[in-house]
């Protein structure tokens, strides 16, 4: 690590940069997006939607009931239920049971 931070003081010293710009850390290319923005509000619609619509008979989408309709529609081809999750939680989405 103490190399990597040398080398690149080393390569910016004939630049003319302040010192804490010359010290900013490289940045970094993230992985691509998995999902595009139409499957995630499809995703979104579904679980604002009656479960019961969908033919499940539960009280309220889970998203472990979500990640599996979603993929038997064919909407998305494989998503975990953590990240369904991670998704919903995002949005500030909480699917609601079912009022009688």
């Amino acid at each position: 690590m103490a190399r990597l931070w040398r080398n690149r003081w080393f390569e910016t010293s004939d630049k003319e940069l302040s010192i804490f710009q010359r010290l900013q850390d490289s940045e970094r290319i993230s992985a691509p997006v998995k999902f595009s923005m139409e499957q995630v509000i499809e995703l979104f619609g579904l679980a604002c939607s009656k479960p019961e619509d969908y033919g499940r008979p539960i009280s309220h989408w889970t998203p472990r009931e979500l990640a599996d309709k979603i993929m038997k529609q064919g909407v998305i081809e494989s998503i975990s239920v953590r990240h369904v999750g991670r998704l919903l939680e995002e949005a500030h989405l909480k699917p609601l049971p079912k009022l009688n």
